[in-house]
């Protein structure tokens, strides 16, 4: 049933878009004009906001940006759009002339603008600054900012106004322990404080989506559920990666229940955006990595739930099966769905890679979609080496049977911040995961160096993580797209330049000698040393020197992830090893710190 249902999607026909591009847009984030007849669509590779006719299927207009656009808010007459930059702006865009009323400066890579009760005030979230920032929309002063775990990237205010509910995209903490997990934050907002911050479930990194139920009492986030404990031998019923939606009981305060969103014997890898219907009737959950979403019976999930035990419900995450009869997997005609948004009985999608919406339109009864249009939302155009590898690297189609891609333990090319057994040097060894920032161009490749080069590791995690077979004109595209990515400038820079204290830190840098290792501008000289950090199996192994850009956003660090951040790397578990760290003052540990933080 479900092949001749992606048969007849497919053949949908694709509507004709007036829009333009040389690169491509990257549709990222929806807002859904409450009249019904615009779809407003943050595009990040165009830098503008695509206003969408949903009747004519035709684009009426398209709003330029300064920035890549990464979040949007829609109040009356305005929409609110966060450009993501290390000094990233709120602006506010008049709909009636189309332009740019105000830009409100935010901070480090703003998204997930929320309109407050009232109208004089917006919350965004600085992913890279940890935080949350509450601006006055008419002063562009920022009132508060709350401290928040770990890169926080979506937010969704309940009913009534009072509490933010804060997706955290990765864990923070050791990653040697036996648990680590993202977590959800409840914000306060009449006091602008946390409330509360809530663990997901053992193994819950790169998470992405969040919206909250109808009367506001609980919240659904989408994230992936590492089975990091395993050994990563096979594949088959989600060994190593499962990918879920959990539910948090917000006035409680607590997780409610996690469900998968996988089969038995197929996988739904890199759940992104999740929406639920004005009636509370449905959920839609999209699928990044198998460009497909799931249409979830909202009430019957719930009923379900409540009438498990604690105990049983806790067993729920583990149940492939769990969501049999209450859900439908619509494949999609697109390449990864991102961002999620219901209009009326149509469930509107951005396919990221593909330039494209998805329109799916449900029956008034049952989970199958009666129709699915396909928008594009520029002309189609060949892919550079670089973008087709990002797309490889984001598609779990790639991989044996859909559990997950590369990007499932590497977002944005970087790490899910867990430690993984892979046996590539040995069993019962777990290893961080690394950044792949940089790996081409500082040989070679793993903790230990066991992969000569990035090339190598590419070639090894396809047939030994993917378990797949891909052509070497696939591989080779994946490596240009390991090689185009780019560092992205600290959250500690002050204007782009090092502040007094990372100006002093740099000297702390040479005078504790972290240079003599840490050399060049990639902050690494390619070799390796046995510094006595290794046990177990790995004693007396000598480990490669890890480059120091974006340390900022690395943590945890060591080749076990036993040292949460940089500040224990060097007074808990350095004992002297690293240079001579050791011998400075505790001013110049701060400055040596501030420095590296800055990289």
């Amino acid at each position: 049933m479900r092949k001749a249902l992606a048969a007849a999607l497919l053949a949908a026909p694709c509507l004709a878009a007036l829009a333009s591009a040389e690169e491509p847009l990257r549709p990222c984030a929806l807002a859904a004009d409450p009249g019904g007849r615009f779809l407003y669509v943050a595009e990040s590779g165009g830098r503008r906001v695509a206003v969408v006719d949903l009747a004519s299927g035709r684009i009426a207009r398209e709003i330029p940006l300064p920035e890549p656009p990464s979040g949007l808010a829609l109040d009356g007459g305005r929409l609110y759009v966060t450009g993501a930059a290390p000094q990233g702006r709120l602006h506010v865009v008049d709909l009636e002339s189309g332009g740019i009323a105000a830009s409100l400066l935010a901070g480090h890579m703003p998204g997930a603008p929320v309109l407050l009760p009232g109208g004089g005030v917006a919350c965004v979230l600085n992913r890279f600054a940890n935080e949350a920032a509450f601006l006055d929309l008419e002063s562009g002063e920022a009132l508060a900012r709350v401290p928040l775990p770990r890169e926080p990237i979506a937010a969704a205010l309940t009913p009534d106004g009072g509490t933010l509910v804060v997706l955290n995209h990765l864990p923070a903490g050791a990653a040697n322990g036996d648990f680590i997990a993202a977590e959800v934050s409840l914000v306060d907002v009449a006091r602008r404080a946390l409330r509360a911050s809530i663990p997901l479930p053992n193994g819950a990194t790169a998470a992405l989506g969040v919206c909250l139920s109808q009367d506001g009492r609980f919240a659904f986030v989408t994230h992936v559920l590492a089975r990091y404990h395993n050994p990563a031998t096979q594949l088959v019923r989600g060994w190593i990666n499962t990918n879920a939606l959990s539910i948090i009981d917000v006035p409680g305060a607590r997780l409610f229940a996690c469900v998968l969103l996988d089969d038995v014997d197929q996988g739904a890898a890199n759940p992104h955006g999740v929406a639920a219907s004005a009636g509370g009737r449905l959920l839609a959950v999209a699928h990044a990595g198998t460009h497909e979403i799931s249409v979830i019976d909202l009430p019957a999930l719930l009923g379900k739930l409540a009438a498990l035990d604690e105990t049983e419900r806790a067993a729920a995450r583990d149940e492939l099966s769990f969501l049999a009869g209450l859900r439908q997997r619509v494949p999609l005609p697109g390449n990864g769905p991102r961002a999620v948004a219901f209009r009326g009985d149509t469930i509107c999608v951005a396919d990221y890679f593909s330039d494209s919406l998805a329109l799916v339109t449900l029956g008034e009864e049952g989970l199958e979609p009666l129709a699915l249009r396909s928008l594009a939302l520029g002309p189609a155009a060949p892919a550079a080496p670089a973008e087709r590898g990002e797309r490889f690297f984001h598609d779990a189609l790639c991989g044996f049977q859909g559990w997950q891609s590369c990007a499932s333990c590497h977002p944005d090319g970087r790490a899910d911040a867990l430690n993984w057994d892979l046996l590539n040097d040995g069993l019962g060894n777990p290893k961080n995961t690394r950044s792949l920032l940089l790996a081409p161009l500082s040989p070679p490749a793993m903790s230990l160096g066991v992969r000569a080069d990035a090339s190598a590791a590419v070639h090894a995690g396809v047939k030994n993580i993917l378990f797949a077979t891909l052509p070497e004109k696939d591989i080779s595209c994946l490596e240009a797209y390991l090689a185009a990515l780019a560092p992205l400038p600290s959250p500690r820079l002050v204007g782009g330049r090092l502040s007094p204290e990372a100006e002093r830190g740099r000297e702390a840098f040479v005078k504790a000698d972290c240079a003599s290792c840490h050399a060049g501008e990639r902050f690494t000289d390619l070799k390796a040393y046995d510094l006595g950090l290794g046990l177990g199996q790995d004693e007396g192994r000598a480990f490669d020197t890890p480059t120091l850009v974006e340390a900022w956003r690395t943590a945890p660090y060591l080749h076990d992830g036993r040292a949460p951040d940089l500040r224990s790397l060097l007074t808990v578990h350095d004992n002297g090893r690293h240079g001579g760290a050791a011998l400075l003052s505790e001013p110049e540990l701060l400055d040596l710190l501030e420095y590296v933080r800055s990289l």
